[in-house]
C-alpha cells in the first residue's frame, strides 16, 4: 500500500480513539443542565441530522478546495465544536455547538476516501478501503477504554479529549500527506451536480442505506437483544471487540479474493452477513453469538471495501469526492432509520425475529446484486 494510505489509516485510528464523546452528549446535557431526556434527545437528533449535509459539503470541498485542505479544515472544525460543548454554560449553548459539530463531523470522510482512490491502483482499492474501515473498528476498541476512564472523572473531559485527538489528527494529515493539486476549472464545472443525476449511484445509495441499517443494528440492538435472552448486555462490547479482531485478521485474505469481480465479492459478502445474522437468531448462549460474529465480520470485510471501490469506478476522476459523499449519506439516513426499525422489530418479534429479518434483508441485497444492480450498471456501460 502507498504511504498515503497508511498515514490516513493511522490518522483515522487516532481520530477514532477520541471519537467517543458523541455517545455521551445526551448524558452530559441531562446531568449538567438538568433538562429532560426528551430535550437532550432532541439535541442529539439535531446533531445527527446535521451530519448528513456535513458529508455532502466535504465532498464538494474535496473536489474544489483539495483533499488535504478539506480534511484539515473538517478536523479543526470538529475540535473547535467539541471544545465549545466542553465549556458550554447553558443547554442552548451546548445545542448550538452540537449542531455545529454535526455540520463538520463528516467533512473529512469524502476527501479521505477520495485521496485513497487517487493513491491506489484500481485493483487494490477495495483492500485499501477495507483497511481504512478496519482502523475505525480498532480505534473504537481503544476509545471505549478511554471513555470508561475519563467518564468517571468528568463528562466534559470526554469532549476535551476528543478535541485534542482531532487536532492531533489534523497535524498528522497536514505534515505528512502530499499537497493538494486542484482539478482544472473546466473539469469542476463539467461535473458539478452530476452525482445526483447518476442512476447507477442512486441505486448503490439505496442498497447502501439498507446495508447501513442492518450494520447499525449489530451495535444498537445487540445489548437489548442479549438482555432479552437473559445474557449480559455488556457482552455486546465483547462481541464488538471480536468483530474488530476478525477484521484485522482477514486483511491478508483480501489479496486472495482480489481476482473476484466487485459483483461476485459483494454477493458473497452479503451471504456471509446473512449467515452470521441467522446465527444470532438461533443462538441462546454467548459461544453461539461469538461464532456468528466471526461469520458476519468476515462478510463485512469482504464487501465493505468493494462498495466504495464501485463508487470510485462510477465517478469521473475530478468528481470522486462528490460521488463518495453522496454514497456516504447512506450512513446518515441509516442513523435515523436504524433505531426505529431495530426497536420495533425487537419489541414485536423478539431477538429471533430481529436477527432473522435482518438475515432475510441481506439475502434480498444479494439477490438485488445479481438481478438488478449489475445489469443496470452494464446497461450504462459500467463494470462491477
Amino acid at each position: 500500500m502507498p504511504r498515503t494510505v497508511w498515514w490516513l489509516v493511522l490518522a483515522r485510528a487516532i481520530n477514532r480513539l477520541g471519537a467517543f464523546s458523541v455517545g455521551f452528549l445526551t448524558v452530559l446535557i441531562t446531568t449538567e443542565f438538568g433538562v429532560s431526556a426528551v430535550a437532550a434527545g432532541a439535541v442529539s437528533a439535531a446533531f445527527g441530522l446535521a451530519t448528513i449535509p456535513s458529508r455532502l459539503v466535504g465532498g464538494v470541498l474535496a473536489d474544489r478546495l483539495g483533499r488535504r485542505r478539506t480534511i484539515v479544515a473538517g478536523l479543526v472544525g470538529c475540535a473547535l465544536a467539541q471544545a465549545g460543548i466542553a465549556v458550554s454554560g447553558s443547554v442552548a449553548m451546548a445545542a448550538v455547538f452540537a449542531v455545529l459539530l454535526g455540520l463538520v463531523f463528516e467533512v473529512y470522510e469524502p476527501p479521505s476516501q477520495a485521496m485513497i482512490a487517487d493513491a491506489v491502483r484500481p485493483e487494490r482499492q477495495a483492500q485499501a478501503f477495507s483497511l481504512f474501515n478496519t482502523a475505525l473498528a480498532v480505534g473504537g476498541m481503544g476509545a471505549g477504554l478511554i471513555a470508561a476512564g475519563l467518564g468517571r472523572w468528568d463528562l466534559r473531559w470526554l469532549f476535551v479529549a476528543d478535541a485534542v485527538s482531532c487536532l492531533l489528527c489534523a497535524i498528522v494529515i497536514r505534515l505528512v500527506l502530499p499537497a493538494d493539486r486542484p482539478a482544472p476549472v473546466t473539469a469542476r464545472v463539467r461535473n458539478e451536480g452530476s452525482a445526483w443525476r447518476d442512476r447507477g449511484l442512486l441505486v448503490l445509495l439505496l442498497s447502501g442505506t439498507l446495508f447501513a441499517v442492518i450494520f447499525m443494528q449489530v451495535g444498537m440492538a445487540m445489548p437489548l437483544a442479549l438482555a432479552s435472552r437473559g445474557l449480559e448486555a455488556a457482552d455486546a462490547g465483547l462481541l464488538s471487540a471480536v468483530a474488530a479482531v476478525v477484521m484485522v485478521l482477514c486483511q491478508p485474505l483480501l489479496r486472495r479474493t482480489a481476482a473476484l469481480s466487485h459483483h461476485t465479492a459483494m454477493t458473497c459478502g452479503y451471504l456471509l452477513l446473512a449467515a452470521g445474522l441467522a446465527g444470532y437468531a438461533v443462538s441462546d448462549g454467548l459461544p453461539g453469538h461469538l461464532a456468528a460474529t466471526v461469520v458476519w465480520s468476515a462478510g463485512d470485510v469482504l464487501m465493505f471495501g468493494r462498495s466504495y471501490a464501485v463508487v470510485v469506478d462510477l465517478a469521473p476522476r475530478h468528481a470522486r469526492g462528490r460521488y463518495l459523499s453522496v454514497f456516504g449519506t447512506c450512513w446518515g439516513f441509516a442513523a435515523v432509520l436504524a433505531p426505529l426499525c431495530g426497536t420495533q422489530l425487537l419489541e414485536r418479534a423478539g431477538p429471533e425475529g430481529l436477527w432473522g429479518g435482518l438475515a432475510l434483508a441481506c439475502l434480498l441485497l444479494a439477490a438485488a446484486q445479481l438481478t438488478m444492480i449489475k445489469p443496470l450498471l452494464q446497461r450504462q456501460g459500467r463494470t462491477l
